[in-house]
């Protein structure tokens, strides 16, 4: 470890703000300064976070920044901590939207106040710390510390079905995470020691790839959320408050596809590609059932929440091509629908806090009264169905890109999901947006407050930079990404410039 502990202060620093909330600010007659601490706690982490970004080296492949502390010695266990190209990104994801929660629920919330933002911020340690970590002990503390401030938040925030939801969403994600513990437990008995590098250099039996990939599979697909371990979202995202959902989908849903690239693609090569045919079809039924069921909705928060399980399919399925557009595209598609998914649950939220419903069916004609509004949504509607210029465009590209590398047909039927994509959410936005303001109370409803147009600037400006200069993501991410591929199957063509390459020489032995 060199210089100042950045990471370290990133991850625990969010806790300390928690543990000065309870201290000094609980109670709901100290609320405002518990708003307060929160916020200045967890901007100063994203301020830190920016600092790791300008100090982080994109053409290095390997994990940088990293920080040792002995844990438990007799076992070769660690705490250790470190980020590359791929985890970087998610951990300026989750400082990102923190703040933007915080400020979301700065008047939506109104009980037990002190104890939400205390919930918030113990949330932020877990996520930076999972994305973080370079021990497996602690990549399963993290992952599974995440479940115990959501589960409070949707259980005591939420709506009238919060318990049930809560419940669902904690033993969903409970159940499968046993057995990746069971597993984690295998690999260190294999390789002496919990060091996530040393488990991405060790060669595991295929056989035992095998147990070890079915494990990680059934935690990594419930948080995912794939088909069809994914009826706990919508519940999840129906009652959850709307920063809840706000992280839920911008975040967590993020725990999945980053557990697959660290542990399944790297470490458990032969197993990857043993099984990659059951991802691509699990992958193609969730775009497509999952995008029918969205049309079908009559919810909001259901519709963008079955359209995340869309959104993730093709995450999984990149992923699972073995080829670098599929993966970076997979990388690119998490961070984009992190911050695109974010926002349509903040738009939602905008119209609840004023009408107190969801239903679409309720809203007509908003653009008469709330012209920022419309012209801020249909920009996040437009990234998620995917327009070039948006950062919906880029990841849903390269992963088709590398879908139709390793399978024409999963591609085609991959494919499929964009044209469902652009039909709920298009109809959606018509229903809400277009047409004659019909309910009387619909017309005095107010448009964008300073507060919510502060919120959702940085999040516009981030949708069109992805969408526009895609390079400055995608830079950072193409070695990382080349680094675990280097360890995982190849399919057909590794790249396009392999294709390239191939016809040249062919050219030239033909002439």
């Amino acid at each position: 470890m060199s210089g100042a502990p950045l990471l370290t202060l990133i991850t625990f620093g969010p806790l300390v703000g928690a543990l000065m909330i309870m201290l000094f600010a609980r109670g709901d007659e100290k609320a405002s300064n518990a708003r307060w601490v929160a916020l200045w706690a967890s901007s100063f982490v994203f301020l830190v976070s920016l600092l790791v970004w300008a100090q982080f080296d994109p053409t290095n492949p390997g994990f940088q920044m990293k920080e040792t502390y002995e844990w438990f010695p007799e076992f070769n266990i660690a705490f250790r901590l470190g980020v590359d190209g791929i985890s970087i990104y998610f951990v300026l994801l989750s400082t990102f939207l923190t703040p933007i929660c915080i400020l979301a629920s700065w008047t939506s919330v109104d009980k037990r106040v002190s104890e939400y933002m205390a919930a918030f911020l113990a949330l932020e340690t877990f996520m930076v710390g999972m994305f973080c970590a370079l021990d497996m002990i602690a990549f399963y503390v993290f992952f599974e510390g995440v479940l115990i401030p959501m589960f409070l938040i949707i259980g005591v925030w939420g709506g009238e079905r919060r318990i049930y939801a809560s419940f669902k969403f904690f033993l969903y994600t409970l159940l499968g995470s046993v057995l990746m513990l069971v597993a984690i437990i295998a690999m260190i008995v294999q390789v002496g020691g919990s060091s996530i590098e040393e488990a991405m250099l060790f060669d595991f039996d295929p056989e035992l790839q095998i147990w070890l990939w079915l494990a990680f599979f059934a935690s990594f697909s419930v948080k995912m959320p794939m088909w069809p371990v994914h009826t706990w979202l919508p519940d999840a995202h129906v009652e959850a408050p709307t920063a809840g959902s706000v992280i839920l989908a911008g975040v967590l849903l993020k725990m999945g596809g980053y557990g697959f690239l660290r542990f399944s693609l790297p470490m458990l090569p032969d197993a990857s590609a043993y099984f990659s045919d059951m991802v691509y079809a699990l992958s193609i039924i969730a775009i497509v059932y999952t995008s029918l069921v969205a049309l079908a909705q009559e919810d909001m928060k259901k519709l963008i929440a079955y359209s995340s399980v869309a959104h993730m399919g093709y995450v999984t399925l990149g992923i699972f091509t073995g080829n670098a557009q599929g993966v970076e595209g997979a990388v690119f598609q998490m961070l984009s629908h992190g911050i695109v998914s974010a926002a349509l649950f903040l738009c939602v939220g905008v119209v609840y806090d004023r009408m107190h419903t969801r239903e679409i069916s309720r809203y007509g004609g908003l653009v008469n009264r709330m012209p920022k509004y419309a012209a801020v949504m249909m920009i996040f509607t437009m990234a998620s169905v995917g327009l070039p210029g948006t950062s919906g465009f880029i990841g849903e590209f390269l992963v088709l890109a590398g879908a139709f590398l390793a399978n024409t047909w999963v591609a085609a039927l991959a494919a499929t999901g964009l044209i469902l994509g652009a039909a709920y959410m298009l109809m959606l936005y018509r229903r809400v947006i277009f047409g004659k303001l019909e309910h009387d109370d619909l017309k005095s409803i107010s448009d964008l407050t300073w507060r919510e147009a502060a919120i959702f600037t940085p999040l516009v400006i981030l949708v069109l930079w992805m969408g526009i200069y895609p390079a400055s993501f995608l830079d950072g991410i193409q070695p990382a990404v080349a680094e675990v591929l280097s360890r995982a199957p190849v399919s057909t063509a590794s790249s396009l410039q392999d294709i390239g390459d191939q016809a040249r020489s062919l050219l030239a032995s033909l002439r």
